[in-house]
């Protein structure tokens, strides 16, 4: 006889699967684990054999909207790597004393600040960092190292090759963002650096333009015309003298 005593609807079989995952589950993991189960278990597994991502999204959505309207205190949130059971934010207080937490690991205002020049402008060095905020990062970077939020993504070509520091999959999910370009702003900092490379090039030709126009020729015959001028005053002294005498 088979364990299968009622055919679960897909919606079901999708919580399960988030439910005991100790990672997020992507669409393309879902759809391996549904292909497997009916070439290893068959039966009534088959029905679910032929399952598409669209399918599986839509499910998703249903199984969360039940969730949400039940407050069962946990909803399905979307990652970067794919979908994963999350617990209600009101309900953080009493999950930390049940696990020992004890005060929520919040980053510190120079860690956030440390992490959104890393974020944005990935991949940088640290001198680029500390020329941003001002002093010294090397602590702060190690930090968001140990707490896996920023990883070395290779080495610079400037001298002594320092190391570009660019974000991970885990910065991506402890803001609950599927991608860097859902970071709030991108667009509007994409703007202002494109507005900063521009005025730069302007800068520089106009510096090049005058560079260019300071010819010899043109500075002695401004040298010239001064000695006209003292000259003249000169001259009008004299006849001043003639006139008094």
């Amino acid at each position: 006889m088979s364990e299968i005593e009622v055919m679960p609807e897909l919606k079901q079989i999708i919580g399960a699967l988030l439910f005991a995952a100790k990672e997020p589950v992507s669409l393309a993991h879902m759809r391996h684990v549904f292909t497997q189960t009916a070439e290893q278990q068959g039966g009534v597994t088959k029905d679910f054999a032929d399952v598409t991502e669209p399918m599986l999204v839509d499910a998703i959505a249903q199984l969360n909207d039940d969730l949400t309207s039940r407050a069962v205190g946990i909803h399905v949130r979307e990652t970067a790597n794919g979908y994963r059971l999350v617990n209600d934010t009101n309900c953080g207080p009493w999950l930390r004393v049940l696990l020992e937490k004890g005060k929520p690991n919040r980053l510190s205002r120079p860690a956030l600040e440390t992490l959104a020049i890393i974020a944005y402008r990935q991949p940088v060095v640290r001198s680029e960092i500390e020329a941003v905020r001002g002093v010294a990062v090397d602590q702060i970077i190690r930090n968001l190292l140990d707490l896996q939020l920023v990883r070395v993504v290779g080495r610079s070509e400037l001298p002594g090759r320092p190391w570009l520091f660019g974000t991970t999959q885990k910065f991506l999910e402890h803001f609950g963002i599927k991608s860097l370009n859902d970071l709030p702003g991108t667009e509007e900092l994409r703007r202002l650096e494109a507005e900063q490379i521009k005025r730069q090039k302007k800068e520089a030709d106009a510096e090049s333009t005058a560079a260019s126009s300071s010819e010899p020729g043109a500075v002695e015959e401004g040298e010239d015309d001064a000695d006209g001028e003292i000259e003249g005053d000169r001259n009008d002294e004299v006849e001043e003298e003639r006139e008094t005498q």
